[in-house]
């Protein structure tokens, strides 16, 4: 059978019933039914692969959609961290002594700050806030340095330089730890 024959309907009289007398008669009948059999076979296969592709082709473009709608604003979000860290080096430094005076513009920046905390929140950004004392962790926190500190382990976190932020469950940025080298008290 050349290519062209096989794009081609087959004729009428060229059809053959297998049950018919003709068909059992034809000496070349087991051989044209085998090629008929081996070319039904491979057009299967082509149409489970085609399946299979489709299929896999949804699934993978699903994924990819999921992915950009949880992490697409990751690079913005990356970018709005030093101003979360500006605004909490403003709050810190603002002397005691001088919070009365200025209570309107602290708690001006207090209220903003809050309310790009419900923001991060609100698209899956959370903090990683560790606190001094805690182990150290290698998935979620970054050592700045590492210093003998009396009283402390090695591992233990001695100093928080800047939180952390998690988009999700992928890590935006480590947070900003000093870790005692000390073992011991």
């Amino acid at each position: 059978m050349n290519e062209q024959d096989a794009n081609e309907p087959a004729a009428e009289e060229d059809l053959i019933d297998i049950n018919s007398p003709e068909a059992l008669e034809d000496p070349d009948f087991d051989e044209r039914f085998a090629e008929l059999v081996i070319e039904r076979d491979e057009f299967k296969d082509k149409f489970m692969r085609a399946l299979a592709d489709a299929e896999n082709s949804r699934k993978r473009s699903e994924r990819d959609r999921r992915e950009a709608e949880q992490y697409g604003g990751s690079r913005l979000a990356r970018d709005l961290l030093p101003v979360f860290d500006n605004m909490r080096r403003a709050i810190e430094a603002i002397p005691e002594e001088s919070r009365e005076t200025n209570k309107a513009v602290i708690e001006g920046v207090e209220l903003t700050m809050r309310e790009l905390i419900n923001v991060f929140k609100k698209h899956g950004i959370v903090p990683i806030s560790p606190e001094v004392g805690d182990r150290f962790d290698p998935q979620h926190h970054e050592a700045m340095f590492e210093a003998p500190l009396p009283g402390t382990n090695a591992g233990d976190i001695i100093q928080v330089s800047a939180d952390g932020f998690m988009l999700h469950d992928r890590l935006l940025r480590p947070a900003k730890v000093g870790v005692s080298s000390k073992v011991g008290s």
